[in-house]
């Protein structure tokens, strides 16, 4: 499978990088939704646009897992017992919880089965990531790999962060839609103003803890810092 492991590496990073890129979308978006100076309708508008790139990281934020397990599978010196089931797995995995996510994106969390169904999933991968992480960095020879691949454990664990931290988000701007649509139907207040601008403003604590794990793990696989690959 080594062939294949310069493909997965650029879809990897290209995941990484419509992920972090788009949600610098999305934040720049933000700052004028929030802003009451602005007409009702430019202020939509701004918020359509800023659901709209939101797709993006929720998309990689998914496809991250599967990419990172095939692209482990296509090393020569990665797990040995990482088969092409198990990879397949992963991805079978991935596109049903990738297929939820855009259901419930589209149709604006309807669904509370699914809205619970998606936070188990969160919460398992966050425990189950940092756990393996943190398994692989203080192991001798986590999993059979010989290379040291503490770098790699850091990465996981901070793929979990990043998951935590949209969950932060989301609990964040809770308040907002509501506030954002009586705002649109009745108008400016400064109770309603204040609801949305503090609901974001909860929000930016969390968007830089993903961004901040999202690139030190991309520093981490470019940089791989005490590994054994010679």
């Amino acid at each position: 499978m080594s062939a294949t492991k310069p493909l997965w590496l650029v879809i990897h990073v290209l995941l990484f990088v419509y992920w972090l890129g788009a949600d610098l979308g999305v934040y720049y978006s933000s700052r004028f939704v929030v802003r009451p100076d602005l007409s009702k309708e430019t202020r939509a508008i701004t918020a359509k646009i800023m659901d709209a790139i939101d797709l993006s990281p929720r998309v990689c934020l998914v496809l991250i897992f599967p990419s990172g397990v095939s692209l482990m599978a296509a090393d020569p010196k990665g797990v040995s017992w990482l088969s092409a089931p198990l990879v397949i797995a992963a991805w079978v995995f991935a596109l049903a919880w990738l297929y939820m996510v855009v259901t419930q994106y589209r149709t604006h969390a309807k669904s509370k089965f699914l809205t619970n169904l998606d936070y188990t999933i969160r919460y398992t991968m966050i425990v189950g990531l940092i756990g393996v992480g943190l398994y692989t960095v203080f192991a001798t020879e986590p999993f059979g790999v010989t290379t040291n691949p503490k770098w790699l454990g850091g990465k996981v664990i901070l793929y979990g962060i990043a998951i935590a931290g949209g969950l932060g988000i989301r609990f964040a701007i809770k308040p907002f839609a509501p506030a954002f649509g009586k705002m649109m139907k009745d108008g400016s207040t400064p109770e309603v103003e204040s609801v949305i601008t503090r609901s974001m403003a909860r929000a930016i604590p969390y968007v830089w803890l993903i961004w901040i794990a999202v690139t030190c793990a991309a520093i981490l696989g470019i940089w791989k810092p005490g590994a054994h690959l010679s």
